[in-house]
């Protein structure tokens, strides 16, 4: 209700219960005042809840903004982070080098003694079970730990934020980076099993030697898989990942031995071995095995190293990056150290007074697997492997692969030549040693090792088809079909040469070398398996055996004699020698092995006078008595050569000089 009041021309309205008195004017004005506070008040709340929110925010964003996703399933971490690495195997399986990092097989919790995670539980995350990935008891009372020693003393970390640590977030020490880690350890624990949880732990962990995973850490400190791990084992495994790469027991046994009595202890604090247990286990300390598999081995075994890797990529084809390779292989690891010493020995010994530097091998069982290879002198020097990425002429060595071409074409081991002076189209080749013997078989022009009679059968029976046979085979360098070329003018490869010889061992079936049997990750899977390979009948039955008969005359009493093995065991080969002595081989082999060895230098220079029957059957003999080491003597698929009579012999040789007398007055 307003009333008018009327002042001269003038009227002033005022409300009725307005006050009048300066009493109740000073009243209305403090409670006009209180309530301006009240609302001064609400909005200075508002503004410091929006200041807040704004800071929450911006704090959020500091800490969280690149947040890396949380994996749903184990599965993905698995193999996350994982350093690239191969690990190379013999045929029975034993890890004979590794590159890179050594990650164990997969080590299931199912599988392991309740001792080997009870260990890890006891002394990194006693409360593992009880809390949802962050430990808040432990954090608060590391953080009051710390506070008092004015330095880090204790982690804190449970074993859920370790594992996001090491697979998840970058390593930096800093206050944002353990915020992100206590958050992403417990939405990891709203995605997997506790069980799940611990087991990625156990084979991710890093235990130091470049070992991950209680797999590879029991293999690599106590040579035996993480199953058989003893108490006093586990507890000394437990006490590395706090400080791996200090504690490793290879370099400080002593302060790794006194954290594992820590471990022993915190799992009898724990209620995980009783007093009595405890005692027993702490009476005797853990040592590491001298025998155990040391990283490494990429260097010995570098060669093979190389050629695994190579033919397990070929494998699986180039849509397949898969980092971590578990490559198991044919190889016979004594076969291969055996053959490494003949190499290294005879080169020390005899290599710098003949001029000889350098030298390889390939030996194959009767299946084409690859026992053993040697690329090379020295891989630390020179990673070049000379078995497989060398071609180099294999002169007389060449020469059973033209003989079979005349076998093949109706000749025959007894058809008769004429050793005397040729020439084809300007080329006039000569035999080692000058001379000419006149008439002979071509048994024992392959014996002899005579180079006009080869060259004389490699052009009547057609250079085409020399060439044609070699690639049948198994040469698979390019064979240039000129007159030279019967006497191994074009070059080939080691393992190539062997697979030829394999051929004619298996009475004309080709079976083409293999190294590589199985290819899996380090988590097992396999994702190659060989396949066996069928065998090719390339030639007939008979010319095989003709020509291995002929072949075992030359180690017999040919120019392969230094390559007869101890024990009379049977065997057939044939020497090589290239012009002026730049290579020199032997290649043959007996029931159970072929073998091929080529001498010579990287820069093609020459030896000094160095032929196929010296150094290089030198070798080849200490690699095949190696080879043969405890093996029953078996027969070869064909008989040996006929052994002429006295009357024969003395025919023979007297027809031989006739010829040779006829040639010179012939020539006069």
């Amino acid at each position: 209700m307003r009333t008018r009041l009327p002042i001269g021309d003038s009227a002033i309205t005022f409300r009725a219960d307005q006050p009048t008195t300066m009493k109740e004017r000073l009243a209305a004005f403090g409670a006009g005042l209180r309530a301006r506070s009240g609302l001064i008040m609400a909005g200075v709340i508002a503004m410091f809840l929006v200041a807040m929110g704004i800071t929450a925010s911006a704090a959020w964003r500091w800490a969280f903004h690149d947040l890396p996703p949380v994996p749903e399933q184990a599965e993905e971490l698995w193999r996350v982070r994982m350093e690239p690495t191969v690990t190379l195997l013999d045929s029975d399986g034993t890890v004979l080098a590794i590159r890179g990092p050594l990650y164990g097989m997969p080590a299931r919790l199912a599988d392991l003694p309740e001792h080997v995670p009870q260990a890890f539980l006891s002394i990194e995350d006693r409360r593992y079970f009880e809390h949802p990935g962050v430990d808040w008891r432990g954090t608060a009372r590391a953080l009051f730990a710390n506070l008092r020693a004015g330095r880090t003393v204790q982690g804190g970390s449970t074993i859920t934020m370790q594992l996001v640590k090491n697979l998840i977030l970058t390593p930096e020490r800093t206050m944002r980076r353990k915020i992100q880690e206590m958050r992403l350890a417990i939405a990891l624990e709203e995605n997997l099993t506790k069980e799940e949880i611990l087991e990625l732990y156990l084979n991710r962990i890093y235990f130091g030697e470049q070992a991950y995973g209680i797999e590879a850490a029991a293999r690599r400190y106590f040579n035996k898989p993480a199953s058989e791990l003893t108490v006093q084992e586990a507890a000394l495994l437990a006490a590395l990942p706090a400080a791996p790469s200090r504690l490793a027991p290879t370099d400080n046994l002593a302060e790794a031995q006194a954290r594992a009595a820590n471990v022993l202890a915190a799992m009898r604090d724990a209620g995980f071995l009783s007093p009595m247990d405890y005692l027993v286990a702490a009476s005797t300390q853990a040592e590491p095995v001298e025998s155990a598999f040391q990283p490494g081995g990429a260097l010995e075994y570098g060669h093979l190293f190389d050629y695994a890797l190579t033919e397990a990529r070929r494998l699986l084809g180039p849509d397949n990056d898969v980092p971590d390779l578990v490559i198991e292989t044919t190889l016979d690891t004594r076969l291969q150290n055996a053959a490494q010493t003949a190499v290294r020995e005879r080169l020390e010994r005899d290599g710098e007074s003949v001029r000889a530097s350098e030298a390889a091998a390939v030996v194959l069982a009767s299946d084409g697997a690859v026992r053993a290879m040697v690329g090379g002198r020295d891989y630390t020097t020179s990673q070049f492997n000379r078995a497989v990425q060398a071609r180099r002429q294999p002169g007389s060595a060449f020469k059973p692969i033209v003989y079979l071409a005349a076998l093949e074409d109706g000749y025959s081991a007894t058809s008769v030549f004429n050793d005397a002076p040729v020439n084809f189209d300007g080329w006039a080749p000569v035999n080692f040693g000058g001379g000419f013997r006149g008439r002979m078989t071509m048994e024992d022009a392959l014996k002899r090792s005579i180079n006009t009679i080869a060259a004389q059968v490699g052009m009547l029976v057609g250079l085409h088809d020399v060439a044609e046979m070699a690639t049948r085979l198994g040469i698979t360098t390019p064979m240039n079909p000129v007159p030279s070329l019967s006497l191994g003018s074009s070059e080939v490869r080691v393992i190539d040469l062997t697979a030829v010889y394999l051929a004619i061992a298996n009475d004309g079936r080709r079976t083409d070398p293999y190294f590589v049997t199985e290819v899996r990750t380090t988590r097992g899977d396999v994702i190659y398996t060989r396949e066996p390979a069928r065998t090719q009948q390339v030639i007939t039955r008979n010319d095989a055996r003709a020509m291995s008969t002929m072949m075992q005359g030359v180690i017999l009493d040919g120019t392969g004699r230094r390559a007869a093995l101890p024990g009379r065991r049977p065997a057939a080969g044939k020497t090589g020698t290239s012009q002026n002595s730049r290579d020199a081989w032997f290649a043959g082999y007996t029931a159970q092995f072929t073998t091929a060895v080529w001498t010579g230098n990287d820069d093609d220079s020459p030896m000094a006078n160095v032929t196929g029957g010296a150094l290089p059957a030198d070798i080849w003999r200490d690699i095949m008595a190696a080879a043969h080491e405890g093996l029953a003597v078996e027969p070869l698929s064909a008989p040996p050569p006929r052994v002429r009579t006295e009357r024969e012999e003395r025919l023979l040789t007297y027809y031989s000089e006739l010829s040779v007398a006829f040639g010179r007055l012939r020539g006069g």
